[in-house]
């Protein structure tokens, strides 16, 4: 384990990591936060908008399993990352050079390609170097607030204002330089951990990739997953545009509304997290899953822009629950050799429901029934989330403790 102190190698580790997946968010979002704009100069509509962010969840998730299994086998994450990385960075860069829908849609589904792997490869390399008190809030700071400081504090306010100024193209050309940057300090400064790493499985052995689907942490995150993407997918897809277009705030309302739920997600993605380390992960779970309903729930009922960001703000605890069944309930459940693998089966098959399925359905909802429909089904993703988290299994090493019960000695907590 790494020495403790501010200069660690964890905490050098962990803001790395956090910049890293925050600006993933950053480029994945800056798609909906730009729809308006884009919308006119292409004549699109909401069902356009669902089908590119299905796209970009298709390739995101297929490209999640496999790399992320790719690399337990080779016991190795920082060339994948870096290599991912500055992948998705071009991919910004071409999104800004789109001459029309085809050419977006094939745009996001590169960049889903590149950014599905980051997730899991950084969560594996934090897991590794974390201290078992810190390992929740750790993986919630690298998962959830990097996403809420970066993809949704940072990201409305310069992506429109960049595009308000100069054009939303201008804005993915910018939104393309920070992941380049943050591929050459991946290189320099981030080393594979040092415990060494189990054997891969034998090359015929194929089937080893659903291994963890055995453990029913795995498989109920990855139910969990299904509708707690869908919440999170299609509420920050459809949010953009129903601000704008369903409730009829101007455009620098709906950034001020966007920036708060940032800043929510900040704060929520780290708070959630630490007390689960405290209080238990199932808990945690059940509670947050629950509050995340009054989200969808604010935007549908309030009309004025400041009771409206107030109580998404008050509710956004979702995206902290993200990192416990996608990242930590599973890195205290499988063993080590399997890390990656699990951590990429519950994102990548949410992903595949709940960002393919879900924001198409969505959108031609939208179209068909109002476009307040999305937030509906946002509502049902929450509720059934929370319900399902009543059956996981306690991993949280201090609620354990306190029980007089340990995790299985092969899980991956013990062996790093």
């Amino acid at each position: 384990m790494s020495p403790r102190g501010i200069a660690s190698y964890e905490n050098r580790l962990l803001v790395l990591l956090f910049f890293t997946f925050g600006f993933v968010f950053f480029d994945r979002q800056a798609l909906n936060f730009l729809f308006p704009f884009i919308a006119r100069d292409f004549g699109l509509t909401n069902t356009h908008l669902g089908m590119l962010a299905s796209a970009l969840a298709l390739t995101w998730a297929l490209s999640g399993l496999a790399i992320g299994a790719l690399s337990d086998r080779m016991g190795s994450r920082k060339p994948l990352l870096v290599a991912t990385v500055i992948v998705f960075s071009v991919a910004s860069l071409l999104s800004g050079l789109a001459g029309g829908f085809a050419t977006m849609m094939a745009c996001r589904l590169l960049m889903g390609v590149a950014e599905g792997p980051v997730l899991p490869l950084a969560q594996a390399l934090m897991v590794s170097e974390s201290s078992e008190s810190r390992r929740g809030m750790n993986m919630g700071l690298l998962q959830s607030s990097a996403v809420g400081l970066i993809g949704g504090l940072l990201g409305p306010p310069v992506i429109v204002g960049v595009a308000e100024h100069f054009g939303w193209r201008t804005s993915f050309y910018v939104s393309c330089i920070p992941g380049l940057i943050l591929a050459a300090l991946i290189w320099r400064y981030v080393r594979e951990p040092k415990a060494p790493r189990p054997a891969p499985s034998p090359a015929g052995e194929r089937h080893r990739i659903l291994e963890p689907l055995k453990f029913k942490n795995v498989w109920l995150g990855v139910a969990i997953s299904c509708f707690f993407v869908s919440w999170f997918i299609v509420f920050i897809t459809f949010v953009p545009t129903y601000l704008v277009q369903g409730k009829g705030f101007r455009p620098e309302q709906m950034a001020m509304v966007l920036t708060v739920i940032g800043a929510a997600q900040v704060v929520w993605g780290f708070v959630v997290p630490a007390l689960s380390d405290r209080i238990g992960r199932k808990p945690a779970m059940v509670v947050f899953c629950l509050l995340s309903l009054g989200t969808p729930l604010s935007v549908i009922l309030l009309d004025d822009p400041i009771s409206l960001a107030a109580g998404v703000a008050l509710t956004f605890a979702g995206p902290g629950c993200f990192t416990l069944f996608m990242a930590t309930i599973p890195a205290e459940t499988v063993p080590a050799r399997y890390l990656a693998t699990a951590m990429g089966l519950v994102m990548g098959i949410g992903e595949l429901a709940g960002g393919v399925l879900a924001p198409t359905l969505a959108g031609v909802a939208a179209d068909a029934y109002g476009p307040a429909s999305p937030f509906w089904i946002c509502t049902v993703g929450a509720a059934v989330a929370g319900a399902l988290s009543l059956f996981l299994d306690e991993t949280a090493p201090a609620a354990l403790r306190r029980r007089g019960a340990t995790l299985h000695p092969e899980t991956s907590t013990h062996e790093i």
